[in-house]
């Protein structure tokens, strides 16, 4: 795959000296728009060029954009948008509805292009992954190496992709968003000042709305003005986090690419629901669903569970989680569903609305590795169970997940959804990491 270049004038170039003695080299890859990029790949003759959006739901007038394409954004369109505005602004916006089983298909096969030149991979989130490259001489330059995962991705998969260069993982990011779409960036300690420093505090990575609006209150407008702040000032205001504010502008990022190569340490799901739920039978069968699912996936990848975690999002958007540890670690949706029914209503009770409602599994364990203790009735009882479940996982592999499903499971809210992999959301999006090797 390319490497070291040459002409007949120029002797070939010592790629080592593309990289530091000290120190690393790091790529971020950005996926472009990427679930409307997917979909474009998989049907050119139906969205190429046009003005596209995926949504969360295409239906409801309080749809949310999840992300746009570039000629959507071109005509106004962004992510967060309500599908009834964007289409007032562009009434020619094609309205689509997220696919993530696709989107999941998409994410390996970037990533493990990405994988095939460093193992050093740490993926973020389902369209953007780091990179350690600096043990990759033997495929080129690091620009080389950037250019043929790009063309790579573009060729095999006919998807955009945006890559920053740099010498630590913040930079890198930073990099990647300087040109989009189609973008190959190198931005490096001494690149700082000219590149960033005149850029409003915002559009550091790391840097939210409400710390910008803090500086601002201090007089920090840029990048550059908080780069030259005094750190003392800035940890009183912000504690610890103050030092990460001034080495973050001075262009200064410890945190190395941590390749995710471990098994998962915790499995979860939240379902958005489209009202405020109150009675009890529809939060149990939410939380039946969600069950079921999350007790599946747990199931997949070999694990039992110990801890289970519950969170509740109320009609004014505030979050609450409530967890305790089970006596005995398990793998079977029914133990899940009820220790989840019981948290919640220990801890919120009957009546009052929410708007979401999930379930993380924690304090997992490799299923060959438990000690279940059982009494005697369990020693007898448990076998059996084990074989069913077995059975209507295996009937559900092969015929899908509505294949085997209880009464109690049946419904019109999206928790229903969760059995159908193609639009279920995005908080399955980092199982596909598992698969690279």
């Amino acid at each position: 795959m390319g490497g070291v270049k040459s002409s007949d004038n120029n002797p070939p170039m010592n790629v080592s000296e593309y990289y530091p003695a000290a120190g690393r080299v790091i790529l971020h890859v950005d996926m472009n728009a990427f679930y409307c990029s997917v979909h474009e790949a998989e049907e050119p003759e139906l969205y190429r060029g046009k003005a596209t959006a995926v949504a969360g739901s295409s239906e409801l007038r309080k749809g949310v954009i999840v992300t746009c394409s570039y000629t959507a954004r071109s005509r106004g369109i962004s992510t967060g948008m309500v599908v009834q505005q964007a289409m007032k602004k562009c009434p020619d916006l094609i309205v689509i509805r997220p696919d993530f089983h696709l989107y999941r298909q998409y994410s390996r096969a970037f990533m493990q292009i990405a994988y095939s030149y460093t193992p050093l991979l740490e993926a973020t989130s389902i369209d953007e992954c780091y990179l350690d490259i600096t043990g990759s001489k033997q495929f080129g330059t690091p620009i080389e190496i950037a250019e043929q995962i790009q063309q790579r991705i573009k060729e095999e998969l006919g998807l955009p992709c945006s890559i920053g260069i740099a010498p630590n993982k913040l930079l890198a990011k930073m990099a990647s968003d300087l040109k989009k779409p189609n973008g190959i960036s190198i931005l490096r300690m001494r690149d700082v000042p000219r590149i960033l420093w005149h850029r409003p505090c915002n559009e550091m990575f790391g840097i939210g709305k409400k710390t910008a609006e803090k500086l601002k209150k201090l007089g920090i407008d840029t990048i550059g003005q908080l780069a030259k702040s005094d750190e003392k000032m800035l940890t009183d205001l912000f504690g610890v986090n103050g030092t990460w504010l001034k080495n973050s502008a001075n262009g200064i990022h410890h945190s190395p690419v941590v390749a995710e190569r471990e098994a998962n340490k915790s499995i979860g799901h939240t379902t958005t629901l489209p009202a405020d739920v109150s009675e009890m039978a529809d939060i149990h069968r939410v939380f039946l669903n969600i069950s079921d699912q999350v007790a599946r996936r747990l199931r997949k990848h070999e694990m039992l569970s110990q801890g289970i975690q519950i969170t509740i999002r109320t009609p004014d958007m505030k979050t609450i989680t409530r967890s305790r540890m089970m006596d005995i670690p398990t793998e079977d949706a029914a133990v899940i569903y009820r220790e989840a029914c019981k948290l919640f209503a220990k801890h919120w009770g009957n009546g009052k609305p929410v708007r979401m409602l999930g379930i993380t599994l924690q304090t997992l364990i490799p299923r060959e590795e438990s000690a279940v203790q059982m009494d005697l009735f369990e020693y007898e009882q448990k076998p059996k169970k084990e074989s069913l479940i077995r059975i209507m996982d295996q009937l559900r592999d092969k015929f899908g997940e509505n294949a085997v499903v209880t009464a109690g499971m049946l419904g019109d809210d999206p928790s229903v959804l969760l059995r159908n992999h193609k639009v279920r959301g995005t908080s399955l999006q980092k199982d596909n990491l598992q698969s690279f090797d």
